[in-house]
């Protein structure tokens, strides 16, 4: 799985760090998304999925 994010549409909303804290971080000026880890470990696949799912921008993208 890799995984890239579009700052761009972020929100803000923090969904995908609760989801995946292994994977995404936020920026403390903004509370913009921040890629951790663009090729997670399997173990983290689910969680990301779901980071994925509820993101209200759909700013992250996983191939």
């Amino acid at each position: 799985m890799h995984v890239t994010v579009d700052q761009e549409k972020c929100c803000g909303s923090g969904q995908c760090v609760l989801a995946a804290p292994e994977v995404f971080g936020q920026r403390d000026e903004d509370r913009i998304v921040v890629l951790l880890a663009p090729a997670p470990a399997e173990i983290h696949h689910a969680n990301v999925r779901e980071a994925a799912d509820c993101c209200p921008t759909e700013a992250i993208e996983l191939s």
